[in-house]
């Protein structure tokens, strides 16, 4: 296994008495490019900016992935292993006992843990023995996802790994109350909901390029369909397909826009010709698809949240969703979209069938649907979060008064020699 390599600012000192040295955990992170990276980053950058000092440990990406030293962010890249059918995506490997020297250095005021992985599980247990709060998120419904890969039979195994999990951290922040209340009767404590926030500067109505809607084919009076997110089953692309063509019988002129790409992209492409697939957009790029579009097509049924609803929204689109996560906390059916029950595939399709010939009506939605999003600015909800730090830091201090010293280790401070990690030269 390789060493961890952590930057040279660790051991710096905390700034202001208000400021929180945070150890925020994740087997994903930019440039990797999916939902779960792009709010960790939001988080990440919304401490920063708040006056907090953030230990970011991840898998490394790539040989020529370097950590990061800034004064308030320090990298430290653990070893990382591909995932299968997640193509340039890691799953860190456990490293439980690196970690705990690490954090015996140099203790951390709360552990964050984005993802349930390996690397997640072993920064839990390396918290719990040094006493440390820990915060959780439940991001992913990964045993949803065992369906869609003939693996069904390890759902409950899973759930049960996820349960134990989640149950051994003193919050378990999820971003909507359905999710909550799900997970309460599966025997998960302890949640507490926060909703994701959306960049309502990066999406933006005013990011909208007629050039680009030409480069699509499409008129200015042409209503435009967006897909965005991963080409993979989980997604229910079967049903997206269905929805376009039913669109297309309405009114032949509607375009679809698919952004994205993922292991069905392939025979998605095959089977709908008259589609225009733009590949993976990110940043401006991203902004500027989705701006350019008039109506969110979002058919998936595996969501814990779904970044792209609010995204969507912020952008000025109307929505067509199932009745469940974002779109049920943000879309108001009838003024800022149209929302099916979960799992009615026929009235789904109906809604987007209804949206093809009513142009009109789907772009004056998208403008209520702006003004729906503009108060989920990242602001608050980070806010929220740090909230939910400071009630854990009360709680474990209360334990751990007379167990271990404020500033490390009971037996005193080691040195990143003795622990046998390596540091980056400057």
């Amino acid at each position: 296994m390789q060493p961890i390599v952590v930057s040279p600012n660790i051991g710096q000192g905390l700034t202001s008495t208000s400021a929180l040295r945070i150890a925020v955990v994740t087997e994903t992170y930019p440039p990797e490019v999916n939902g779960v990276a792009r709010t960790v980053a939001q988080v990440v950058h919304g401490l920063i900016a708040r006056g907090h000092v953030v230990e970011l440990i991840r898998p490394r990406q790539g040989l020529n992935d370097i950590p990061r030293v800034e004064p308030q962010l320090t990298e430290v890249l653990a070893h990382g292993i591909p995932i299968p059918r997640y193509p340039g995506l890691r799953v860190g490997v456990p490293s439980g006992r690196r970690l705990r020297r690490l954090w015996e250095l140099r203790r951390p005021s709360v552990v964050h843990i984005a993802t349930e992985g390996p690397l997640g599980w072993s920064a839990l247990q390396a918290a719990r023995r040094l006493g440390l709060p820990v915060v959780s998120e439940f991001r992913t419904n990964f045993h949803a996802y065992t369906q869609y890969y003939g693996i069904g039979w390890v759902e409950g195994l899973i759930k049960r790994y996820l349960r134990r999990f989640h149950n051994l951290t003193a919050t378990t922040m999820v971003p909507t109350s359905g999710l909550a209340r799900e997970l309460q009767k599966s025997g998960f404590e302890r949640l507490e909901v926060v909703p994701r926030g959306v960049d309502v500067d990066l999406f933006h109505p005013g990011h909208r390029s007629e050039a680009l809607r030409q480069q699509w084919g499409a008129r200015p009076e042409t209503l435009v369909a967006l897909s965005v997110g991963r080409l993979a089953p989980e997604k229910n692309l079967e049903l997206l397909q269905s929805s376009y063509q039913a669109m297309r019988v309405a009114n032949p002129d509607a375009k679809l826009v698919v952004v994205g790409d993922g292991p069905a992209r392939r025979s998605f492409q095959a089977a709908l010709p008259e589609a225009v697939f733009a590949g993976m957009r990110t940043g401006a790029e991203l902004s500027a698809h989705v701006a350019s579009a008039d109506l969110l097509l979002f058919p998936s049924v595996t969501e814990t949240y779904g970044n792209v609803t609010p995204e969507a929204m912020a952008s000025g689109l109307a929505i067509v969703a199932y009745d469940y996560a974002a779109a049920r906390e943000l879309v108001e059916p009838g003024v800022s979209g149209w929302l099916a029950p979960l799992g009615d595939a026929a009235q789904f399709k109906a809604l987007a069938s209804r949206a093809a010939n009513a142009v009109g009506e789907v772009r004056q939605a998208g403008q209520r649907a702006r003004a729906a999003v503009t108060a989920q600015g990242w602001g608050r909800i980070i806010g929220e979060i740090e909230c939910h730090y400071r009630t854990a830091i009360e709680a474990a201090s209360e334990r751990n008064q007379h167990r271990l010293s404020p500033t490390g280790s009971p037996n005193g401070p080691i040195s990143a020699e003795e622990l046998g990690l390596r540091l980056p030269s400057a």
